[in-house]
This record gives structure tokens, sequence and C-alpha cells, in this order.
């Protein structure tokens, strides 16, 4: 199973040497196999994810703790990019949607696929290094929405961290794969899963779960990163006794949803973990009154404690799936003449958010989808359009439909440029109340749906780049197919993103313009794209691999994306 390759027999001895050290332990491990040896693994300190955004590699799952998917690289530019090439590329022989994006440290790549395999890669050559493949054999995998997805590892000192569908968090020895410890957070098939990135915040793993769906009460669980102790948990929704509790119907918390299944982001400046909150649960509000903290919002935490500091509510009383689990980038912006240390947001319901990170305050919210549930902004708050609220005796028109303007597809911001670019979809959707009962492990919704085009426009997305000083587009590009892929842009005054059809692209920062895109890849992308440095030689790589949401729950999308190839097919280019 362990096979070490070297040009002399002097490198065969020193290989099968290597087998009885730590090597060997990887290969008993079950699950794990070591194909390859590769460089010493460079430890990864706090002092290097603390200076992140200049690392010559992609350390976290948005590349730094401000989560702007920013690289400030520039030997693949604007004049050069038309000779991007596949530098190499790496099938991974499953079906389902393949949504991580590729973590880089030194020489080393970690990729994780659907169903909790990690593997890691030499980064300039694809050569497979070791591989865990997770036991899901006697899980059901039941209360997975929406398909059996992983978001990617984080990294700290010599480890690498998954998360897993069953609920395990698992640290292994990232040079070898070796399992150093496996803690469970809650039992499987029951409302919760994990298909969360870690991220790695003063010595603490930090994780947020689904199952919103389920009504599953949402939680962020902070573990310690050596030994995976519980450090802290901070439940999304509020019992009776907490602050916001009294924004929930007596009981209601119990079963209210308000997942956190994004990677959240940390502001070192004000020492705060922020982290997005997502649907309440049941879906049809008229059976939870009130605003049902902290659903729909973004939270800022004591990431010593998990103490909320304080939140912003996108949607209030939400009964149209407008989960607010979307990325939360912070950057520095200047609106009507003020400069603000703010985060920003696209929101699913339609509505691009720029919020002060230090208190919780609205700066502005622009429109950046059709929305018609939350009609606009008053005292500093959204408020929505009663008429667009269903009940058991009306169904409803409204927009964006419950895939939002946007889904979980993270944008990116340039400070270069200061846009954020935004993956976009055009859908509305009808919806009417029902009936629901709550039980664990079945869907809690109390609604039913069906994803409808966009009247207003002709297709299905979009990619467009935003003015963070004034929340208005400054350009747009218009796609025929559902635009479902994540963004990257580069001080090389690019912006990289896949689209549905199988098309990796590069644009202009600036203006849009399609620079470069590649050969048709065998399947649609809607894995994250990263770029990272090795020996000077800049690379770009993404997953292709569709599925995700879309194909399940797209409604009138379904007939239009149906023949989308599937399959796991990592593409690494650079220039040739």
């Amino acid at each position: 199973m362990s096979v070490f390759k070297s040009g002399s027999m002097h490198g065969r001895a020193k290989s099968r040497l290597l087998l009885c050290g730590t090597a060997f332990a990887a290969v008993l491990l079950p699950g794990v196999s070591t194909l390859a040896q590769a460089a010493d693994y460079p430890s990864v300190t706090e002092a290097r994810l603390a200076a992140a955004a200049g690392d010559n590699g992609w350390l976290m799952y948005r590349r730094d703790y401000s989560s702007d998917g920013y690289a400030p690289f520039t030997e693949i530019n604007a004049t050069n990019v038309t000779s991007l090439k596949v530098a190499f590329d790496y099938k991974t022989g499953l079906d389902p949607g393949h949504e991580a994006p590729p973590i880089v440290n030194g020489n080393y790549m970690f990729i994780t696929t659907p169903k909790n395999h990690l593997i890691a890669l030499d980064a300039t050559t694809g050569k497979e290094l070791w591989k865990y493949e997770h036991d899901l054999s006697k899980v059901g995998l039941k209360t997975v929405c929406c398909d059996v997805v992983n978001r990617g590892v984080a990294l700290y000192k010599d480890n690498v961290y998954m998360a897993t569908l069953d609920n395990y968090v698992i640290a292994f020895d990232a040079a070898n794969g070796k399992i150093k410890w496996k803690e469970k957070l809650k039992a499987p098939d029951v409302g919760y899963a994990l298909t969360v990135a870690p991220l790695i915040v003063k010595g603490k793993v930090v994780v947020g779960v689904s199952g919103g769906e389920y009504g599953a009460r949402g939680f962020v669980e902070a573990m310690d990163a050596d030994t995976g102790k519980l450090a802290w948990k901070t439940f999304t929704v509020p019992s009776p006794t907490e602050p916001g509790g009294d924004t929930w119907p007596k009981g209601a918390y119990e079963t209210g949803g308000g997942a956190a299944w994004l990677t959240g982001t940390y502001d070192p400046e004000t020492d705060t973990l922020l982290w997005g909150v997502g649907n309440p649960g049941p879906w049809l509000a008229t059976l939870r009154p009130g605003d049902n903290l902290y659903t729909d919002s973004v939270i800022a935490m004591n990431p010593a404690t998990g103490k909320i500091k304080w939140h912003f509510q996108y949607t209030p009383h939400d009964t149209w799936d407008y989960d607010g689990t979307n990325e939360t980038v912070a950057t520095d912006l200047t609106y009507q003449g003020k400069a603000y240390k703010a985060i920003v947001s696209a929101s699913r319901n339609g509505w691009f958010y720029a919020i002060d990170r230090t208190n919780g305050k609205l700066i502005y919210a622009e429109k950046f989808a059709h929305a018609t549930s939350v009609a606009g902004m008053k005292d500093g708050k959204p408020y929505t359009d009663e008429s667009m609220r269903p009940t058991v005796d009306k169904e409803v028109f409204t927009c964006p439909s419950f895939l939002g303007g946007k889904n979980w597809w993270p944008i990116a911001v340039s400070p270069q440029t200061q846009m954020a670019y935004v993956p976009t979809i055009h859908t509305c959707m009808t919806i009417k109340g029902g009936a629901v009962s709550y039980k664990a492990g079945l869907p809690f919704l109390g609604e039913s749906f069906k994803v409808m085009h966009d009247p207003d426009d002709k297709n299905w997305g979009a990619v467009q780049a935003i003015d963070l000083n004034t929340g208005k587009q400054v350009w747009n590009y218009e796609s025929a197919m559902p635009w479902s892929d994540g963004m990257l842009a580069t001080a090389g005054g690019l912006v990289f993103t896949g689209s549905s059809e199988g098309k990796f692209m590069a644009f202009d920062a600036k203006t849009g313009k399609v620079l470069w895109q590649s050969d048709q890849l065998t399947s649609g992308i809607i894995g994250v794209p990263t770029t990272y440095r090795v020996d000077g030689k800049q690379y770009v790589a993404v997953y292709a691999g569709w599925g995700g949401a879309i194909p399940i729950w797209g409604g009138e999308m379904v007939d239009d994306v149906k023949n989308i190839p599937v399959g796991g097919h990592l593409y690494v280019f650079a220039v040739q």
C-alpha cells in the first residue's frame, strides 16, 4: 500500500527505513494510505496564519482571516494569462458535488471530496502523498443537505483538520495522514451534519454545524487544536434565559434551526470572530412569531469564550429560507466621505450589505439581485414586505428564490480595485405554507415551493463587480446558465471563477472583460478556486465536479443543468 520511489539502492533502503518510522504508522491506520514521499512539512504557526495574506501558499479556506479570497500575486497577469495551461490534474473517482478549495502549504496540497476523503498531493506535480477515506458505511446521511459535500480543511502547526458528515472533527498529521485525535460533536442522522471547512483561531479549531432544514438547533463550537477538547460552544438560537431568547415563542428555540454551515472570519484588530447564521426552523414563519434571533444574522463572538458581542440580522422573521450564512469579508471602505472598518456580504435575500465590524451598525445596503421580500432598510435595519409572506392559505411569487441572489459560493474582494466580485443567480419562486410537525431526522419546512425564472432576466446567472465604497454595480457578465462558483481575485488584475458548463475563466478585474477561458473541463465547476506559489511559480487550482443544491432543488433550472457531466476532477493551471 505504501510505495516510496527512489533512483538508487541507497534511496530504496532509506525509503524502507522511513516505512519503519512515522510514515509507517499512517499506513497501519484504517482508511489511510501513504503513496509517496514529499519534502519536509513546513509548520503553520500562529504567526504564519496571522500573516497568511502574504504567504506563498493558501493556508485557510478563504486564504486569510479577512476571508477576501485575494492573493497579492502578479506572476499570472493580464498580459500572460492567455498562456495558462494545465500543469497537472487529479481525478477523485467520485460523482457528487466537489466544493472544496485546494489548501496549500509549501509543497503540500490538501483536497477533500464528497463523503469525506482527504488527499495530500505534491503541489507542483499532483503526485499523491497520502489519502484518507472516512468510513461512512454505517451512516444513512439522510439529514445532510444539500449533497454529501465537504468544503475543505484547516492547517495548524503540523496538523490538518477535517470535519465530517457524521459530525466528527479529525486532526491528522499533515505529513503522513496519521490520526492524532478524533472528536464526535453530535450523533448522525438526527438532524446534524458537518460540511464546513474548520477555522483556526488562537489555538482553537472552530466549526459550525449544518442542519437548519431539519430543525437542528445551530451552534458554533471551538475545540483545543492540540487535544480536540471542547473550549466553548455557542448556540445560534438562544434559550429563554439568554439574550435574544424573547424573540421566539415558548419552546420553539429547541427546534429553531440557525445552522452555521459556512466558515467564518476573524478580525484581529477587534479580536472578534464573525460567523454567519442560517435560516430558522420551520420555514413557515407564522408558526414562530418574532424576529427569531440569531437566525439569518452575522454574529460577532469573543474567540476566547464564544460570547456574542453584537449581531446584525439580514432578514428578520425569515420565511423564505434566506440563510445568513454567506461569507463576511473584512475590508476597509469609505462611504459618503467617512472611513469604516467594515464587513461586506452578498446575502441570499438579494441585498449587498456593508456593516461596521466594530459595532455591528449598518453602513449601507444595496440590491445586487431582484429582491421583493426584503423591501428596504429603516433605522439601520431591514424590513420585509408583508404581502410577500406565504401562509397555509396563500401562495406568493417572490424574488429571489430560496437559493438566493447568491448562494454559498464565496465572493472575492480586491483591495487593489476596491471592488467585490459576486457570483449571482437570477431566480424567483412560488412558495406556500403547509402543515408540519417536528420529528428528529425529518425535514422541518412547512412550505412547498418551486424555483422559477426571474421575469426581469432571461439568464440564470451572472458575475458582477460591486464598488465597495458605494454598493453600486460596476460591471456585469451575464450567463445563460446559473453561476455557482466562488471567486478568486489577484494583484495581477484578474478575477478567476468557473462556469457550470465547465469553463474556468479569467476576467479583467476592472472592466469585466473575459481575458482567458480554459478548454472544456470534464464537469461543471462549483469548487472554490485558489492560487499559490512554489519556487516563484504561480499556480491556479480549481475543482470541476458538478453537484450541490441546484440539481436537487433548482426547479425550472433543473431542465437546463440536467445534462452537465459529473465527476470530481482537480485542475491546476500555470503559465507554460
